[in-house]
């Protein structure tokens, strides 16, 4: 018996692609469904990934993660799914089961598989294929008049949206000046309101890094009610475009004493949060030094395994710096907001292109002169 074949995208060696026409094609077990892979998009950590230096897109593999289709096939005892039915889905498989998942930490679970990423401990092929099996319980429905294009940005905008959850809540009442507003329990305004700690959202947020994920870290900010936000990157056309999409300022990064500056405007003593979208030694530096006293700081980019940071600037200042992992629950309001256009994605779309062409687009991300923000390839 042949078994059946279908084309996708293989990483076989570092930089190196085979658009393979026979690859085996999968099949539902019980609780997943087959998905028609219709449209996925190329992320940043795949084009970090493809030469080999972040040990997590280990040879061969089949990429991809942010992407949307339709079900033509459903596994044994699925019956809250049909065939037909237009779906994106989480990046994360994740088990369901363990107390991470059951306490809704589901981008915690210790049993936890990215698609299209192999780390050496697992290997989960990806979206860059006509076809991917899929468990039900990472399904989310798209509707019909959402294209499958723009249905592919679900993905990075959960992760915008998750890391904004992780600083709603921002005590204004912390942000004292010095010692003797601290001990007279007065906010940064002069005023006693927040005396007690009571939670205000908004305020003001320094991102550092307008690529992608950072422009969607500033809509996603914007749309939440955040009064001012900063973008800040070396790029000057993606400054323009963090502006066009919701960004209050844009400044350049090369920009001399750039810290204490983004200090002064955001009231004297900083930002009441900064959201580092890089995951460099530079532009974390920059995000922990723009913040004011009692200030969060939330690490969005992993581009690095390791950098120094100004310990003394988050001790003495009293810094939250928190790590913000993939998503957690915030798909429903990603595809919501794509569709409503509260976040815009249109502008963000470089290119869509055919799967067959995908090696070509990568060396061109890879290369990246020409201002690529997102590619979007489709097996049909």
């Amino acid at each position: 018996m042949v078994r059946p074949t279908m084309k996708a995208l293989v990483l076989t060696a570092p930089s190196e692609f085979n658009y393979d026409t026979g690859f085996p094609d999968p099949s539902p077990a019980a609780g997943e469904v087959l998905v028609k892979i219709k449209a996925c998009g190329i992320c940043g950590s795949d084009i970090h990934g493809m030469d080999g230096r972040s040990g997590r897109r280990q040879m061969p593999i089949v990429m991809g993660h942010e992407a949307a289709g339709e079900i033509i096939e459903i596994g044994e005892g699925v019956t809250d799914w049909q065939v037909g039915e237009r779906v994106t889905f989480d990046s994360t498989e994740y088990c369901g089961e363990c107390e991470e998942c059951q306490a809704g930490f589901v981008n915690l679970c210790p049993d936890r598989k990215v698609l299209g990423v192999s780390p050496g401990s697992y290997r989960r092929h990806g979206c860059f294929a006509e076809k991917i099996v899929l468990p039900t319980r990472i399904l989310y429905r798209i509707p019909e008049a959402l294209s499958f294009e723009k249905a592919a940005f679900a993905e990075p905008v959960a992760i915008a949206l998750h890391a904004v959850n992780l600083a709603d809540g921002i005590e204004v009442g912390e942000a004292f000046q010095d010692e003797e507003e601290a001990e007279e329990g007065h906010c940064a305004t002069g005023c006693d309101c927040h005396a007690e700690g009571e939670e205000v959202r908004g305020g003001t947020a320094v991102v550092v890094g307008a690529g992608l994920i950072g422009i969607l870290v500033v809509q996603a900010l914007k749309a939440r009610g955040w009064e001012r936000v900063i973008a800040v990157d070396l790029d000057d056309k993606r400054i323009a475009l963090a502006k066009e999409l919701g960004a209050d300022e844009g400044l350049n990064a090369k920009q001399e004493g750039l810290a204490m500056h983004l200090r002064e405007i955001c009231g004297g003593d900083g930002a009441d949060a900064s959201f580092e979208v890089v995951g460099a030694g530079a532009p974390i530096d920059l995000a922990i030094r723009c913040v004011r006293k009692g200030g969060q700081v939330i690490l969005v980019g992993n581009l690095q395994p390791s950098v120094a940071f100004p310990l003394q600037e988050v001790v003495t200042r009293q810094l939250t710096l928190r790590g913000s992992c993939s998503c957690a629950g915030e798909y429903p309001e990603a595809i919501r907001r794509i569709e409503d256009g509260s976040i815009r994605v249109e502008p963000l779309l470089s290119a869509v292109a055919p799967l067959e062409d995908g090696a070509d687009w990568f060396k061109r991300l890879y290369d990246n002169k020409e201002g690529l923000l997102k590619v979007v390839l489709k097996p049909d």
